[in-house]
């Protein structure tokens, strides 16, 4: 802080002029193909999102407050023409819905994805190609993911949720579709982040609804902030790292008795430019289960002590799970021994890991009302033991280490260690794995022929003029428009 800011010192500026000068001619031939893969998953997940109790409520809701009126943009599996900001935000949410889509954790965490709607209703509102799109998702991608990446430590750790974060991102990608200039886009930026700062209290404790709507709202923020921004409407340059920007206000806070802060120089480092530049899109992670991503490897190390040993669930008596700290404080609260709706079950450890001994899988039917409101999960719920484990503090966020142990009825003991989850990077899902995932989502909406359709035609959204294909493979057949 302190000293005299030219207007051109501001982060916003450096982060800008990166996003409005990169073209689809600069990415390389693996970001490019990722950005695809990521679509295709996300698209499947937001056909299966479409389904969820909170998808139909917000869709019922934007269709009474629109009243009879139309728009450019259409909204997946109903097909309701609406405008860009509220497009932006319904799909985005049915993406979110049943927390199955990306997710990228190193200070923060993330789901990237929860933001590439933004760039998909401006491409339809203005008829932009596929190439464009597969631009503005990169975007969104590299800046919330390095957003992830600069706190010291992340703002989850003292309270705040990372919707806060994406606020900042998700402007980005707006306005490189509206083809802002800097200035422009900067403004954009100061416009959406100045209001969306999100509390922690959406993933504490008792889950709601919330849960799955505060990054997708920075979505639907991002278009109006960047509309706004083409019509002259302007917001705090200095959001970053300016008087009582993110940076200043962060940094009145303290974890373990050290200040906050943020690596600002990180945030800019080596913005990818050319083709052999690396993209962060690279590094971020896909789910193979539909629940929060900590639980993931210890979900993983019980399936997998389970099968190496032959265990029957039956004859299981205590299922120690040793974790990171946090993991403990997030997943293994009382209020995760008893969740009441899907929004806590998928972030409940001993829901996911009692209902996965019981069903021998843990899939979207798991998270149906009637399994969660099975009292024959609770004995096997209070089996399972969340313990800290120091060791495993050190190794993380480079990997996500936990430790399962089974006690059985006859006093054995099993036990097996995951550091490294499916989807992750380095055990990454293929366009395979990617497609059953789809279908398994989507078949029930759309349809298992519409289903192959989408995946081809996602898989080659480079060489489409614009999204008109896309928004009709993803409306229902029979849809009440």
């Amino acid at each position: 802080m302190g000293g005299t800011y030219k207007t051109s010192d501001f982060i916003s500026y450096d982060l800008a002029r990166w996003a409005c000068g990169l073209r689809f001619e600069d990415l390389s031939a693996d970001a490019v193909e990722r950005a695809k893969l990521f679509w295709y998953d996300s698209l499947g997940c937001a056909l299966g999102g479409s389904q969820q109790e909170d998808a139909r409520i917000l869709l019922e809701h934007h269709r009474q407050m629109a009243g009879e009126s139309s728009g450019p943009c259409a909204t997946f599996v109903s097909g309701m023409k609406t405008n860009p900001v509220d497009a932006a935000f319904l799909n985005a949410h049915m993406m979110r819905a049943m927390d199955y889509n990306d997710i990228y954790w190193k200070a923060d965490p993330c789901h990237p994805s929860d933001l590439i709607c933004a760039p998909l209703a401006l491409c339809e509102l203005n008829g932009l190609s596929g190439k464009e799109l597969i631009v503005g998702t990169i975007i969104a991608y590299e800046v919330e993911m390095r957003l992830c990446e600069i706190g010291r430590p992340g703002v989850r750790e003292y309270g705040w949720h990372h919707a806060t974060l994406s606020a900042f991102a998700a402007p980005f990608a707006a306005a490189r579709m509206l083809k802002l200039t800097p200035e422009q886009t900067v403004q954009a930026v100061g416009i959406c982040a100045s209001r969306t700062c999100c509390l922690g209290a959406v993933t504490a404790g008792k889950l709601t609804n919330m849960k799955n709507t505060v990054d997708p709202w920075a979505a639907r923020m991002a278009v109006e902030s960047a509309m706004l921004a083409q019509r002259g409407y302007s917001g705090p340059e200095h959001i970053f790292d300016g008087k009582e920007g993110l940076f200043h206000v962060f940094g009145h806070s303290q974890h373990a008795g050290e200040p906050c802060s943020f690596d600002a120089e990180a945030l800019i480092a080596d913005l990818p430019k050319t083709q052999s530049d690396h993209y962060r899109i690279l590094d971020c992670g896909m789910k193979s289960f539909p629940i929060e991503a900590l639980s993931h490897a210890p979900l993983t190390a019980m399936m997998k002590c389970v099968k190496e040993n032959g265990i029957n669930a039956e004859d299981v008596t205590e299922i120690k799970v040793e974790v990171i700290a946090r993991a403990a404080d997030i997943l293994g609260d009382p209020h995760k021994y008893r969740p009441t709706g899907k929004e806590t079950a998928d972030h409940s450890l001993p829901y996911c890991m009692a209902v996965g001994l019981a069903d021998g899988m843990v899939t979207p039917k798991q998270f149906e009302q009637a399994r969660i409101d099975d009292q024959g999960l609770i004995p096997i719920m209070d089996m399972v033991k969340v313990v800290p484990n120091e060791e495993f503090e050190e190794l993380f966020p480079k990997f996500q280490p936990s430790r399962v142990t089974l006690t059985l009825k006859d006093g054995s003991t099993h036990a097996a260690r995951v550091d490294v989850p499916k989807g992750d990077p380095r055990d990454p899902m293929t366009p395979e794995e990617i497609g059953v995932k789809f279908r398994a989502l989507g078949a029930d909406v759309v349809g298992e022929a519409r289903c192959n359709e989408i995946g081809e035609h996602i898989m080659r959204i480079d060489q489409v003029p614009d999204m008109t294909r896309l928004m009709s493979l993803m409306t229902a057949s029979g849809a009440v428009v």
